[in-house]
């Protein structure tokens, strides 16, 4: 039977409770065990597909189609496990599906209140399909003493007695605050948190304290004895120079060792870490570096693009090199020269995003690439852009622009209304919901023999992410190629386009999917791999 880990926050937020989650998945991993990482999020959204990259940071998409919190990319990328839309539920859906219940009566007549219906829902969904593993790690969003997650706090408390003595384990996550003119870490904070996880009934195993020095003996010691927990289980977590050094500097710190010790599991069996020394190796190690520009209009807050900033890590990694971020806000392009600000780099990418603000921008950036020929990969929104600026400058049309934007004389990038998902028809209206409409999760595409991008996937057959509404207008097909730009990946039904590349250019592909969901520190995504070599190589022509 599964054993159940809830990794809680304290204190403040944004302390890296998905970080925490998806490395101690990692080091049970490490140690031969099988895992699951959930993630429970109190707002009232039913998804966050609808909510602001700015507000709320990245859209993680699955491959059965789910929009999820960000945090469930940290447990794919440090596992190797791909989640699902079982592994993320917020208060949203669960009230969505408690009151379609009620309305269809099948409470009975009966009063639905927070417990246990409420309460129950969130313990069903945590407990649904985890019999094939050994340890379910389950997140639960924002920090202890919120209003909106106390309905998930009572479901784990109740967690804690409905399953088997000795299969549920609490580990808390807090900070210990320095304070230069005191000289001292401050403990305090994190007792008022634990007091405050007490008082609804849940009691701490493990204390992982964020720090960025080390815990005096002293200060464990304390901790120890006024939190009620055991002082070996007062766990370090300091801050490291990269996430990838998280498992194994929690690893050092005795983290996996505490938790499994809580569940009487004693000795462990050895880990074998071997893959994230390798991976903690190449990052401090480069034999190199590049310069890569996002040009985006979400460049607020790095959050929005979190999957695509470590999938460009990776490529670094396939490569021995240390990738530089040059963050562009695009809108700074539109009426102006973008070549001061793109002379220095070694690749541009323009990655997914929605509506009108900032896409001249975009267009702009793609045809800077073009012209200078410099790497250029544009992604789902980006690829889009270039298809445009293709239009315009190399096929003569100069009214091409897309209807997510307004009526336009030559929609390249037009509203998709219906596509085959496997052998189903899916069918969208205009002036329907924007919520979980869009062409969602893993879609095969069919890549044409001899194209730069089959040759990087080393297959003419593959299966990516995608999370868009809008698609290049086939219609245009002949024309854009004629002048250079090649369709070289389409649906297996031939009727959307999936990737371009431009013929005569070093490297220059957009892709209509998300390879960066796919990608992993110990298997970097072949596009990404592919794109830092070939900013590698315009680094030497430099």
């Amino acid at each position: 039977m599964a054993r159940y880990i809830f990794i809680t926050g304290g204190v403040v937020s944004s302390l890296g409770k998905g970080l925490a989650s998806a490395a101690l998945g990692a080091l049970l991993q490490a140690r031969g065990y099988t895992v699951r990482l959930r993630k429970l999020d109190p707002y009232l959204n039913v998804d966050p597909g609808t909510m602001s990259p700015t507000q709320h940071g990245e859209v993680f998409v699955t491959d059965d189609g789910a929009e999820t919190d960000l945090d469930l990319g940290h447990y794919e990328r440090f596992t190797g496990t791909p989640a699902t839309k079982r592994d993320n539920v917020t208060t949203g859906r669960i009230y969505q599906d408690i009151i379609a219940k009620e309305r269809r009566g099948d409470y009975l007549g009966g009063t639905v209140q927070v417990i246990p219906h409420v309460t129950n829902a969130i313990k069903e969904f945590v407990l649904d399909g985890n019999a094939d593993v050994d340890f379910v790690l389950v997140e639960i969003g924002g920090t202890v003493g919120d209003i909106e997650g106390l309905p998930f706090f009572e479901a784990i408390r109740q967690l804690g007695n409905d399953l088997p003595r000795g299969h549920a384990v609490y580990v808390h996550l807090t900070l210990l605050p320095y304070i230069p003119t005191a000289g001292e870490l401050k403990t305090k904070p994190t007792q008022h948190s634990v007091k405050e996880l007490r008082s609804i009934g849940i009691q701490p195993n493990i204390l992982l304290c964020r720090t960025d020095r080390e815990i005096p003996r002293e200060e464990r010691r304390k901790l120890g004895l006024f939190c009620n927990v055991r002082e070996t289980a007062v766990v370090e977590a300091r801050d490291v120079a990269s996430i990838y050094d998280v498992p194994r500097g929690y690893h050092e710190a005795g983290l996996d060792r505490e938790v499994l010790a809580a569940f009487g599991i004693e000795p462990a069996p050895k880990p074998d870490m071997s893959r994230w020394n390798a991976v903690s190796s190449r990052v401090h190690n480069p034999e190199g570096e590049v310069t890569i520009a996002i040009v985006g209009k979400y460049t607020g807050l790095k959050d929005a693009y979190k999957s695509l900033i470590e999938a460009l890590n990776h490529g670094g990694l396939a490569n021995r090199v240390k990738v530089n971020l040059d963050w562009i806000e695009s809108e700074i392009f539109e009426g102006g020269d973008p070549a001061p600000h793109l002379e220095h780099v070694h690749g541009i990418l323009v990655p997914g995003g929605f509506g009108q603000r900032g896409a001249e921008g975009k267009i702009l950036a793609a045809r800077f690439a073009r012209e200078r020929k410099i790497p250029y990969f544009g992604i789902c929104f980006g690829m889009q852009m270039a298809v445009i600026e293709a239009a315009r400058s190399l096929a003569g049309i100069k009214g091409a622009n897309s209807t997510e934007f307004g009526p336009c004389a030559e929609p390249l990038v037009g509203l998709m209304t219906e596509w085959m998902r496997g052998n189903e028809l899916e069918v969208r209206a205009q002036g329907g919901d924007l919520g979980g409409t869009m062409r969602l999760g893993s879609f095969r595409a069919h890549l044409k023999d001899g194209s730069k991008i089959a040759d990087i996937y080393g297959s003419t057959e593959i299966n990516e992410r995608h999370r868009h509404r809008y698609e290049v207008n086939t219609a245009y097909k002949d024309r854009l190629e004629a002048s250079g730009l090649q369709f070289a990946g389409m649906s297996p039904d031939g009727l959307l386009p999936e990737t371009v590349e431009l013929a005569g250019h070093p490297w220059f592909i957009g892709v209509q999917y998300h390879p960066e969901l796919k990608s992993r520190p110990f298997e970097p995504h072949p596009l990404f791999a592919s794109f830092i070599e070939a900013a590698v190589e315009q680094g030497r022509l430099v």
